[in-house]
């Protein structure tokens, strides 16, 4: 059972910085797709960040600039490095990951990690 759990969320003020990391486990190393997403209260998911194999990156415009996604191997995780945070990056952070499974792609979601940004 491959599950996605992400950490690193929390409360700062504007202009800080938070990095969050997403943790796989289950036996799936082979990851093609990671991705960072968030979702407030009325509104759509957002694609933050995402990292495609063999690294090609792809950031929201209202990202771009600020935040950094990357894959940590060791850890078979995906990270995002989010810098001069605002009170508009306010959201529940999400990660997803791709990967084959039976000639079939695969997917999974981690449960979410809370970002406030207050002054």
């Amino acid at each position: 059972q491959v599950q996605l759990v992400e950490s690193g969320g929390g409360l700062v003020q504007p202009g800080e910085s938070l990095r969050l990391s997403c943790v796989a486990s289950g036996g799936v190393y082979s990851f093609y797709d990671m991705a960072w997403y968030r979702q407030t209260p009325g509104n759509q998911r957002e694609l933050v960040a995402q990292i495609v194999v063999p690294g090609s990156t792809n950031y929201s415009d209202s990202v771009k600039g600020r935040f950094t996604i990357s894959r940590d191997y060791d850890k078979n995780a995906v990270e995002l490095q989010m810098d001069s945070l605002k009170p508009d990056d306010t959201a529940v952070y999400t990660c997803n990951a791709h990967w084959f499974e039976r000639r079939r792609k695969a997917e999974v979601w981690g449960p979410g990690t809370l970002v406030a940004v207050y002054s």
